[in-house]
């Protein structure tokens, strides 16, 4: 009797044990499942594509001011999601003027007029401070059967920073490639997605000058398109208010729009699509009316 009461008691810590062992282990990784959306962010944490139900974007035809680089980013990345050759695109420039509005609208336009037996093409985010994990992201994507957009927004690289070997390698630089269906685009103030002191830096530190700045800058010639934003005119700034104004059905006399327009700019000290917006949202508050397209 004494024998089975200790080999229960035994039991009882060794269950005990288990469930704390248990415990201790890290928790399974969730699966990633790309069917359930057409955007994501990446989370290298758990290594999980997080899908994002509602996109913060606008509809093509309201981005105004950049025809050009418009037209070429749109064919790039329908030419992508056909399974033709297309470029990795670096949008550079001018603080809002619509580089990452354009890449999160191309990728819905092509979307919308793909045919309805090809798969959707998949736009995945990656914050600028996890690029040394894309590897691993890189690892999850090429085993799919979609094609993949890659998008870093904002993306820079100060002094000390080392990651930009990783995001060279991973474009075309490593054994391995970029995988075939997958495609980056990275949208930067900086052309060479470095300072200019920290070029001129380089050029009166280094030994050998040219190597060491080359070694930077080298890091934007991955990109085959150089897709340059710059400043707007006063008329292409009234025209991008204009367009937001119509799509909103704001009722409001021409001359009073252009006149309020125009000195809001003055008060924010530029010329912009991202201050048109911030206009229109403005304006439309002041007549109680929603809005129904984003910045």
């Amino acid at each position: 009797m004494q024998e089975t009461t200790a080999l229960e008691a035994l039991n009882a810590k060794l269950d005990r044990l288990i469930d704390a062992v248990a415990r201790l282990a890290p928790p399974p990784l969730p699966e990633n499942a790309l069917t359930v959306a057409d955007c994501f962010v990446w989370t290298p944490e758990t290594r999980f594509l997080q899908p994002v139900a509602r996109v913060n974007r606008v509809e093509l035809e309201l981005i105004r001011g950049i025809d050009r680089v418009r037209d070429i980013l749109l064919d790039n990345t329908r030419r992508f999601a056909e399974e033709l050759p297309a470029n990795n695109a670096l949008l550079w420039g001018a603080r809002g003027m619509g580089k990452s509005s354009l890449v999160k609208a191309a990728h819905a336009a092509v979307n919308a007029h793909a045919a309805r037996t090809a798969s959707p093409l998949k736009l995945v985010e990656i914050h600028r401070e996890d690029i040394h994990t894309l590897p691993a992201l890189l690892s999850i994507l090429k085993a799919s059967d979609f094609r993949f957009i890659l998008f870093c927004d904002d993306l820079s690289f100060d002094q000390d920073d080392t990651s930009y070997k990783s995001l060279k390698a991973a474009l075309e630089g490593g054994v391995e490639g970029r995988p075939d269906n997958v495609i980056f685009y990275a949208t930067s103030n900086r052309r060479h997605l470095i300072p200019r002191d920290m070029i001129e830096n380089e050029r009166s530190t280094a030994i050998n000058p040219s190597e060491a700045v080359e070694e930077k800058v080298s890091l934007s010639d991955r990109f085959g398109l150089w897709l340059g934003f710059h400043k707007c005119s006063q008329e292409d700034y009234l025209e991008i208010v204009e367009g937001y104004v119509r799509h909103n059905g704001l009722t409001i006399e021409p001359e009073e729009l252009r006149r309020d327009a125009l000195e809001w700019s003055t008060t924010r000290g530029s010329r912009s699509g991202r201050v048109a917006w911030q206009y229109v949202q403005d304006l439309a508050g002041r007549l109680g009316r929603p809005l129904t397209a984003g910045e």
